[in-house]
């Protein structure tokens, strides 16, 4: 099983950059102001997309215009995050036009969640380097202690979660790289170049405003695709604003979850404080975490 921290990028320090792309959906200045100021107040140096307030239907921007700014933060070695204004929809229509050649190199934290689940997989599959799964500006003012932790996480003060215990947790004691994100987004990136790779490790997932049906669907696809039987362990984050049909698909998310690996034997974590939920801790991707479900559930960054 893999046991080894991909590589990370350098943590952050006061004077440092961040760059705010918009990958996918559309975003007004309005609202990335208070992001912006809660970033500076850190510290931190701000530098917006060229293209990031243009707008093309719902997206920021036609693909180019996306594309090309997420190529200059990308070779711009004076950033040293990029941060996602937010999610949408958007980013997988440009990451196979994307040149990671200089970020490869001179490596730097990609951070987000929600449709950045795209860059979380696809740079972890192809250049085993760590992303960073958490809030984007759009939410900054929703949730403090999420907005306050993205600052540890990106300072390098981040070191561990204790979270009460959930009634359908499944305990056990694991360790492995943490890979994930979105479920809906994971299941679309089946059977492309960015598909993702589970064995041996543990799986992150969360999601929105699904059908129950087609949250069970998702998970018999990664079951019937390999993607369970070979984890390490489960970390189920919220799944929120979920959908059902006139007749009662029969099960909540999480139950649906459950019984999609209830054959195997890994421990499984419910209720974490991360997705589309109230609150939305920041993860290491690609970093080995020990993951322990008792009385508590312990996730440690190893």
């Amino acid at each position: 099983m893999e046991k080894t921290n991909l590589t990370s990028p350098p943590f952050l320090k006061s004077g440092d950059c961040i760059g705010i792309v918009a990958p996918a959906r559309k975003i007004l200045m309005e609202e990335l102001n208070p992001a912006i100021k809660k970033l500076e107040s850190w510290g931190l140096k701000v530098k917006l997309g060229k293209n990031i307030f243009s707008s093309y239907n719902q997206f920021a921007g036609t693909d180019e215009e996306r594309l090309a700014d997420m190529q200059d933060m990308l070779d711009d070695k004076d950033v040293k995050a990029i941060i996602s204004a937010r999610g949408g929809y958007g980013s997988v229509r440009i990451i196979d036009q994307l040149d990671f050649s200089t970020f490869r190199h001179h490596p730097k934290w990609i951070a987000g969640y929600s449709d950045i689940t795209v860059f979380h997989n696809h740079i972890q599959k192809h250049y085993e380097i760590q992303t960073l799964h958490c809030t984007m500006p759009i939410n900054f003012e929703k949730d403090n202690d999420s907005t306050n932790l993205l600052w540890d996480a990106l300072s390098g003060e981040l070191t561990d979660y204790r979270i009460n215990p959930q009634p359908l947790n499944r305990k056990g004691k694991a360790e492995g790289i943490l890979c994930g994100g979105n479920l809906s987004i994971l299941y679309a990136l089946a059977s492309t170049p960015s598909d993702i790779d589970t064995f041996g490790k543990i799986l992150f997932l969360e999601d929105l405003d699904e059908y129950l049906y087609h949250i069970d669907r998702m998970m018999m696809q990664l079951k019937r695709a390999g993607k369970l039987s070979g984890l390490a362990g489960l970390v189920v984050g919220s799944f929120s604003e979920m959908k059902d049909n006139t007749i009662p698909f029969g099960k909540i998310a999480e139950e649906i979850i459950l019984d999609a690996v209830q054959e195997y034997d890994f421990p499984v974590c419910f209720g974490f404080p991360a997705g589309h939920g109230q609150k939305n801790f920041p993860l290491y991707m690609g970093c080995v975490h020990e993951l322990e479900v008792d009385e508590e559930t312990k996730l440690r960054i190893l």
